[in-house]
């Protein structure tokens, strides 16, 4: 299954279903946000109007931006050209093209520094994740910041670009077990006794993922909470879980029933930026709301369709043999690559309006940094499709 970065920088596809997958995701007049008062309509669906229209007073000493931001937030649209079928996914709350160029700019160095992509500087440009990350984190125009939280994304792609898909090394998938064990030892740091502990940091210096880890965690520090570095540490436990069942489906050629690849989308997926929504913004949700069985049954429904939507605008360059859930619905069913792509859309948004309705019947009874944690997963996702929508490297011939 191709990774974020490779599918981000695949040359464009050439079969039929480009021109469909197109047709779904894009759309000449993009939707301006709303400003949202107390009154205002916010997105659709029960319970909406708690969601959104939250307005805290006090300013946001951390970023020097005020809180205002949350109330300005975008109401979701279904979002097509009206030859395919919509996507249901909010737009982009702000767009600063050079602050997310200036991130962009900072995250190559650090890269270059740490040993990740070597040889690579003008595909990672190209990617431009410094854009993903100032669509994705509109509460902060930081570049410290946001530079923190593009460290930590770009370090958790590179596992999957070094280890997993192999597509910066050689594939090795034998060893995937053990190298993402030594990576997530320097998460999770490992003490070992005296005698042994040089040996295991003599092979995370030969690891520049695992080097990448350690410093990207590191920096994060200066922004966030010891809990919240914990929350992200646990999310990339999970992913690195789904990293090991894709290397099996490598090494044994196993082509996963749907079922399968939807529980795989749920582990292995955005959340692990989006858990650091509140961190970036320069607050915190209170440790037993965000552990809350129905806080995160919303915030992965959530995550799960940023990622179904990146198999949607990589379906138009990838190679009808890859792991994609269009690909594996239409080897399922036997239906056509058009039908599975209607009903990939469908179950993405699906999942947006459950995670809609959800979040705004807990925004009605959670704390005012609930609430604005739910409305910055919200922006979050737009931000995610509009870096997507906004690449040349999605866009099909």
């Amino acid at each position: 299954m191709p990774s974020l970065l490779t599918r981000t920088l695949a040359p464009h596809g050439t079969h039929e279903l480009a021109a469909l997958v197109s047709a779904i995701l894009t759309h000449p007049e993009r939707p301006a946000p709303e400003r949202l008062t107390w009154h205002a309509p916010g997105p659709t669906g029960l319970g909406t109007t708690g969601l959104l229209t939250h307005r805290p007073t006090a300013p946001n000493r951390t970023t020097g931006a005020t809180d205002d931001i949350v109330r300005d937030a975008p109401r979701a649209r279904p979002i097509t050209n009206g030859k395919a079928p919509a996507l249901y996914c909010p737009p982009a709350m702000r767009d600063d093209p050079a602050l997310g160029d200036l991130v962009n700019e900072r995250l190559i160095e650090w890269a270059e520094q740490i040993g990740i992509y070597p040889g690579r500087t003008d595909m990672l440009r190209k990617a431009n994740f410094g854009r993903l990350m100032m669509l994705g984190h509109p509460e902060t125009d930081d570049p410290d910041r946001l530079l923190a939280a593009a460290k930590c994304g770009l370090a958790e792609w590179a596992v999957d670009d070094h280890i997993v898909d192999a597509e910066v090394e050689e594939a090795r998938h034998e060893v995937i077990g053990q190298r993402l064990a030594i990576c997530h030892s320097t998460i999770d740091q490992a003490h070992l006794p005296r005698r042994y502990a040089p040996q295991l940091e003599e092979h995370v210096q030969r690891d520049p993922v695992a080097k990448a880890l350690r410093a990207a965690l590191n920096d994060l520090s200066a922004y966030a909470s010891w809990n919240q570095v914990r929350r992200l540490r646990h999310e990339l436990a999970i992913m690195f879980v789904a990293y090991g069942q894709e290397g099996m489906w490598h090494t044994t050629g196993h082509r996963p029933p749907v079922w399968e690849y939807l529980m795989h989308r749920h582990e292995n997926s955005f959340i692990p930026c989006m858990v650091l929504v509140d961190a970036i913004a320069g607050y915190e949700v209170p440790q037993a709301e965000f552990t809350d069985p129905a806080v995160r049954r919303a915030f992965t429904l959530a995550g799960t369709a940023t990622v179904l939507m990146n198999d949607l605008y990589s379906m138009g360059k990838e190679d009808p043999g890859d792991f994609s859930l269009p690909m594996l619905i239409a080897t399922e069913e036997g239906c056509s690559l058009e039908e599975a792509v209607r009903q990939s859309v469908q179950i993405h948004d699906e999942l947006m309006h459950t995670f809609e309705a959800e979040a705004s019947a807990l925004a009605l009874t959670g704390s005012p940094e609930l609430r604005r944690f739910l409305a910055g997963t919200w922006a979050w996702v737009g931000g995610n499709r509009e870096w997507h929508a906004g690449s040349a490297r999605y866009q099909t011939d």
